[in-house]
């Protein structure tokens, strides 16, 4: 009698901690969902639904200033994003394979560009440029999103190096090669799927950011989210719905590549570096 008291107090706990997982889940995704279901919508003040339609989406591809501003915001996001990875992996490996005096003071400082608040981070990073005398626009944002994306890809680059066998890399150097050539044909095959996490969270960062661009950007180097969020003002368009919802689709897809060449690299970096012993 106990032992089946007991099965149904966890039997309700389970189904207590799922109801409450589904709750958190929608009150995340249900405007997620509003919007996507909203871009099909034939009405333009999205207060009802009116009918299905694909018009916002045809309209959105000729609407020249919501390209030129999403191309904008690639633009940055791709030069963020090859920056903070090279800075991120030399950065990562000098932390994790040596010694030197500042080496707990710099290990600290990566956490104040994650912790300290965005709205902080860009009203620093704009009196630095009128410090030193930097016009704003894509050079400003690019150094902007670096900023903020190199602590995530070194924390990131950190944790895939802190989990490698050192003696292939000390096998490596034995056999003849030295630091550098050990570098590109051992360590970096076996970074590869750190990576890959780093430059697709860097990316996701840098397209994403709103309040470091806005105090940033210059008069043509408006990006996309800043756009959006200058429309609010004004009320949002159906072709930015439409646009978002592709956004969403091309997020999701990427997360899902990256999965999978996240297990495709695994598997590699193993068999590629075997093929040197």
């Amino acid at each position: 009698m106990a032992s089946r008291k007991r099965a149904l107090k966890r039997s309700f706990g389970r189904k207590l901690g799922n109801f409450y997982a589904i709750l958190i889940y929608a009150f995340i995704y249900a405007p997620i969902a509003v919007m996507v279901v909203f871009s099909f919508n034939d009405q333009k003040t999205n207060y009802y639904w009116k009918g299905f339609t694909l018009r916002w989406y045809e309209k959105l591809f000729t609407n020249s200033s919501i390209v030129d501003y999403l191309w904008n915001s690639l633009y940055i996001a791709l030069a963020a994003t090859v920056i903070s990875v090279i800075i991120g992996t030399v950065g990562a490996v000098g932390l994790i394979r040596f010694e030197f005096r500042v080496k707990k003071l710099v290990n600290n400082s990566l956490y104040i560009p994650i912790v300290i608040p965005e709205i902080v981070l860009g009203l620093s990073l704009l009196m630095l440029f009128e410090i030193i005398r930097l016009p704003l626009g894509f050079t400003a944002i690019i150094l902007a999103h670096v900023t903020f994306c190199v602590p995530f890809v070194i924390i990131i680059m950190r944790g895939r190096l802190a989990g490698m066998d050192l003696s292939v890399e000390e096998a490596s150097m034995d056999l003849g090669a030295n630091r550098l050539v050990t570098f590109f044909r051992i360590t970096l095959p076996m970074l590869a799927p750190g990576i890959v996490s780093g430059a697709f969270m860097s990316f996701t960062l840098s397209i994403d950011d709103v309040i470091i661009s806005n105090f940033v950007s210059g008069p043509y180097s408006t990006t996309l989210p800043v756009k959006i969020l200058s429309l609010v003002k004004t009320g949002l368009s159906p072709e930015v719905n439409a646009l978002t919802t592709i956004m969403i689709a091309v997020i999701l897809l990427g997360l899902l590549t990256n999965s999978a060449v996240q297990a495709f690299l695994k598997k590699r970096a193993l068999t590629h570096t075997k093929s040197y012993f």
